[in-house]
């Protein structure tokens, strides 16, 4: 039999983790289930300060109100939320915050104080506070060559032509050089309802766009706008709301807004270009605090030098280890490899065993057509391809966001949609019959899996036919 075993690790050293205590598996004895506003005594100091009560939405529109500190941040709304829910915090949960009446919205910096954004909006508008995970809010740090293409980022003159990707980003964090972001945009042009294509650029000391053509002299580039009163929003709407030529829309609105004339609109030509625009305002306009945010989950940990982190499990998953207790002592597994094998030998064998039951005459029926995947979280039923880029968009465009759907042209058949390359690709999902048996494919029946859940286990852990392995799954939490 092959199980797995918690194995706490004391701190011994500075290179070792420190295990944090266990939540509370029993919340029900300290604290009413039919409380309707949470309390904020899990956070630090929370009892001297003044008080206001927060509503926070999920994606199923269900939500939650919360009574936090005035000076509250999104990273600690975030983290209350964390906690009162028995999440596993992997660092992707972000506060986001969508303006109803314009479309607007945009993922809220860690940093940020809850309170000052709210007293932004506009009484009579419907705007709301979401808490979901945005896997592209750091992404750069990681990746930083899928957010700058070369064709649109140049150096000073005065740095080497060949920059590292690290060196990209010390750059964007240096208070003395800046590399220059250019490219064409699309313009909402001010009380009008036309756009004007232009060429601008991205330099410290804000935005321009050239009067002549690819013109860079002083005397062509005219002033856009600068950032340090004003927040930057993705276009949730696409073309509907403001006639935009491309769904690849952003804006800046002034902190202090008398409405939607006051908005700087602007349309890239795909998500390319807008994520890399997006990507080097926000470095532009926080810096270093952007910097701070992203390594402060991993401040302390062993092997964390600046710049160089890569994606890190969870707590729980680092302290669970393959155990093997066939023989007449029980082992660790220690071979990776090893592990993988019988991890996936056991899997199957439970699912050879689970997915048969006895129909009514006492022949064996597969557990697949009983529908088990739509238990998962992964599986959203009867959604639209809108809905389900959407979803994705929301989730960050990090390659290997998933979510698996029904097929709306195709009743039989599923669909895989998958971001890769900034882009969001469908894969079907058709059944196939054979000897009497009902199987799964995505490749025309090469690799054949017996339920939904068999087939997206093996693609995240194989690569198969698709761009890349499915990572991070879309789904709808509820508060």
């Amino acid at each position: 039999v092959i199980c797995v075993h918690r194995e706490w690790i004391k701190k011994k050293d500075d290179n070792v983790l420190e295990i944090p205590s266990i939540p509370n598996p029993f919340p029900e004895l300290c604290c009413s289930p039919f409380a309707s506003v949470l309390s904020a005594s899990l956070l630090p100091k929370a009892t001297s300060r003044k008080k206001q009560v927060i509503k926070v939405y999920s994606e199923d529109d269900t939500s939650r109100a919360l009574e936090v500190p005035s000076d509250i941040t999104a990273r600690d709304v975030c983290q209350l939320l964390i906690l009162k829910n028995h999440y596993i915090d992997d660092h992707s949960w972000t506060l986001f915050e969508q303006l109803t009446h314009t479309g607007l919205g945009r993922a809220i910096e860690d940093h940020e104080l809850v309170m000052e954004v709210q007293s932004n909006w506009v009484m009579e508008e419907e705007n709301k506070l979401y808490f979901r995970k945005n896997y592209a809010k750091y992404e750069f740090f990681k990746n930083p060559l899928s957010f700058f293409p070369d064709h649109m980022i140049s150096f000073p003159s005065e740095t080497n032509a060949a920059v590292s990707h690290t060196g990209i980003l010390q750059m964007f964090l240096s208070s003395s050089t800046y590399p220059e972001i250019h490219g064409y945009l699309h313009a909402k042009e001010q009380g009008k309802k036309s756009w004007k294509k232009l060429y601008f650029l991205l330099r410290r000391s804000g935005l321009y766009f050239s009067t002549k053509g690819t013109s860079k002299e002083p005397r062509h580039l005219q002033f856009f706008c600068e950032f340090s009163n004003s927040d930057m929003y993705m276009s949730l709407t696409g073309k509907k709301i403001s006639g935009a030529p491309t769904n690849y829309g952003f804006c800046f609105k002034p902190n202090k807004s008398g409405g939607t004339r006051d908005l700087k609109q602007l349309c890239a030509d795909d998500e390319q270009s807008r994520t890399c625009w997006m990507t080097a305002i926000r470095l532009l306009k926080y810096g270093m605090q952007l910097y701070q945010n992203y390594m402060q989950p991993y401040q302390g940990r062993s092997g964390c030098s600046p710049l160089n982190i890569t994606s890190m499990k969870s707590i729980s998953e680092n302290s669970l280890v393959a155990m093997d207790f066939s023989g007449d002592r029980s082992r660790i597994i220690e071979n990776p490899t090893e592990a993988l094998s019988v991890a996936v030998e056991e899997g199957l064998a439970w699912r050879r065993r689970g997915c048969l039951r006895l129909n009514s005459h006492g022949s064996p029926i597969a557990l697949s057509n009983m529908a088990i995947h739509r238990s998962q979280s992964w599986f959203h039923h009867k959604i639209s391809r809108e809905e389900a880029q959407r979803l994705i968009l929301q989730h960050g465009l990090v390659d290997g966001v998933f979510l698996v759907r029904d097929s709306q042209s195709n009743p039989k058949t599923f669909v895989l949609s998958l971001s890769h390359g900034l882009k969001i690709k469908h894969f079907q999902i058709v059944p196939l019959e054979d000897d009497g048996k009902l199987f799964y494919t995505l490749d025309d029946g090469h690799t054949r899996f017996t339920d939904l859940i068999q087939l997206v286990e093996f693609y995240q852990l194989n690569k198969g036919v698709l761009p890349c392995k499915l990572k991070h799954y879309c789904a709808r939490i509820a508060l």
